[in-house]
C-alpha cells in the first residue's frame, strides 16, 4: 500500500439524480478497481466543481472522473486539475467537449440492436429515443445505418428526457403520444429503445392496446439494468454498454494525465459488451409460419451439427420448398441462417468465457476451429481473438 502522503486524491462525479443506476454503478466499480490497484484515495463528490473553485480548498483533488459539466470543466481548467469525462451528452459549444473522455460506442450499440432484430426476421422497425440528446442520437445513427444498409426504413418517436415525469399533465401527454405512435406501426415490428426504463412504459402501452410482446412487438433496451430488465414479464432484452470497462479505462487515462502525459486527441470509445437476449425479443417477425418454425428450430439447434435437410425435416417440408420460402421471406438461404445463429452463439461464448477458440467453435456448432475462424472473419470483419479482446468484460489491459 502506498504511503498516505503520496496518495492521489480523486473525485468521482456522478449524476446526483440517478447515480444508482447500473451504468453509473459500473463506472464507479471500474474506477474503484483501478484506484485500488493504483493506491488512490477516491471520494464521490457530485459537486467537485465547487470544491475546485473554492480558494480555501485549493487543489482539493489531484484528478476528477465522471459526468463532466461546463462548470466542472471551467473550474478544473483554472485549478490545473485533469478531468476525464464519461458522459456523452454535451452541447456543441460546451467546454466539456474539449475534455479527455472515455465513452460508450453508442453507434455500435445501435448497430448491435438492428442486427439482433434483423436476425429475428423482422422487416418493420422503430426507434424510441430522447429528443436533443447526444447519447440517443448516436444510438439512432448506428441503428439506422444497419437498417438502411439492409434496405429498411425506421419509424422514430422522440420525447423529452424528464418532461414525462415532471407532473401528471406531462405523463398523460407522454403516454398519449406513445399511443399515437403505436397506431402508426406495421406489425410485427422490432424496436430499439434508448434506455431500459422507457421500454417498460412502452410495453404497458402495447399491452393496453392488445399487442403482444414479443409476438407483435419485439423490444431491445439499453444499459442492461438487471432490476428493470428482469423484474416483470416479459423480461427485457438489453445491451450491456461496458460501463465497468469505461470506468476502469477512464481511471487509467486519468493516471496518465496526472503523470504529465498528453491527452488523446479523440475520445476513447468502448464497444458494447453484448446484447443480452431475454423474452422481449424471443420471437421471429416473419409472416410465413413455416419459415418462422424453421427459424426457431435453427435458433434452438444451431449449436448441434444440423444441416439444411435437418431443418426441412423439422418443419415437415421439402428442402426445395423451404429454400424458396426462405428466399422469398428473408432473401437469405437456410445455410446462411444456420451460420448466422452459430456466429451469434460464438460471440456470446467469446465474451462470457475464457474457453479456447477450438472449444468455442465446437460449442457453437462449427465442424472445426479453422472453419470457425474463416467464417467469423468473413462475417464480423475481425478475428475471433480480436473480437474477444475488444468486447471482453472487465477492463482493458494497460
Amino acid at each position: 500500500m502506498k504511503n498516505s502522503k503520496s496518495k492521489k486524491r480523486v473525485a468521482l462525479v456522478l449524476d446526483n439524480t440517478d447515480w444508482a443506476y447500473r451504468c453509473n454503478m459500473d463506472v464507479l466499480a471500474g474506477c474503484q478497481q483501478f484506484a485500488a490497484e493504483a493506491g488512490w484515495d477516491c471520494v464521490i463528490n457530485p459537486f467537485a466543481d465547487r470544491a475546485l473553485a473554492s480558494r480555501q480548498s485549493g487543489r482539493s483533488f489531484d484528478g476528477v472522473i465522471g459526468h463532466a459539466s461546463p462548470a466542472l470543466a471551467k473550474a478544473a481548467g483554472r485549478a490545473g486539475v485533469p478531468v476525464v469525462n464519461v458522459t456523452v451528452n454535451a452541447s456543441e459549444d460546451s467546454p466539456v467537449l474539449k475534455l479527455p473522455a472515455v465513452l460508450p460506442d453508442c453507434e455500435a450499440a445501435g448497430a448491435l440492436a438492428a442486427e439482433h432484430l434483423l436476425a429475428r426476421g423482422f422487416r418493420h422497425f422503430g426507434f424510441l429515443g430522447f429528443a436533443r440528446n447526444t447519447f440517443s442520437r448516436r444510438q439512432r445513427k448506428g441503428y439506422h445505418a444497419v437498417l438502411k444498409r439492409e434496405g429498411f426504413s425506421c419509424n422514430d418517436h422522440q420525447f423529452g428526457m424528464n418532461r414525462h415525469i415532471a407532473n401528471a399533465e406531462g405523463w398523460e401527454s407522454f403516454t398519449s403520444k406513445l399511443e399515437e405512435w403505436v397506431d402508426t406501426w406495421t406489425l410485427p415490428i422490432g424496436l430499439y429503445v434508448t434506455e431500459d426504463l422507457p421500454c417498460r412504459y412502452l410495453i404497458d402501452v402495447c399491452q393496453s392496446k392488445g399487442l403482444q410482446v414479443p409476438q407483435d412487438v419485439a423490444i431491445v433496451g439499453s444499459h442492461d439494468d438487471v432490476v428493470i430488465c428482469t423484474s416483470s414479464s416479459p423480461t427485457l432484452s438489453s445491451i450491456d454498454h461496458g460501463y465497468l470497462e469505461i470506468g476502469y479505462r477512464a481511471a487509467a487515462l486519468l493516471q496518465q494525465l496526472m503523470s504529465g502525459k498528453n491527452p488523446p486527441v479523440d475520445p476513447v470509445l468502448v464497444a458494447p459488451v453484448e446484447l443480452i437476449p431475454r423474452q422481449s425479443t424471443d420471437a421471429f417477425g416473419v409472416e410465413d409460419q413455416i419459415v418462422r418454425k424453421a427459424l426457431r428450430y435453427i435458433a434452438e439447434s444451431s449449436h448441434q451439427m444440423i444441416r439444411v435437410n435437418d431443418v426441412a425435416r423439422a418443419v415437415a417440408t421439402t428442402r426445395r420448398t423451404l429454400e424458396r420460402r426462405f428466399k422469398d421471406t428473408l432473401n437469405r438461404t437456410i445455410a446462411d441462417e444456420i451460420g448466422r445463429f452459430r456466429i451469434e452463439r460464438a460471440k456470446r461464448y467469446l465474451v462470457e468465457s475464457e474457453a479456447a477458440l477450438k472449444v468455442v467453435a465446437l460449442d457453437a456448432g462449427f465442424t472445426d476451429a479453422n472453419h470457425f475462424y474463416k467464417t467469423f472473419v468473413r462475417v464480423e470483419g475481425v478475428s475471433s481473438t480480436q473480437f474477444r479482446q475488444r468486447h471482453r468484460r472487465g477492463h482493458a489491459p494497460g
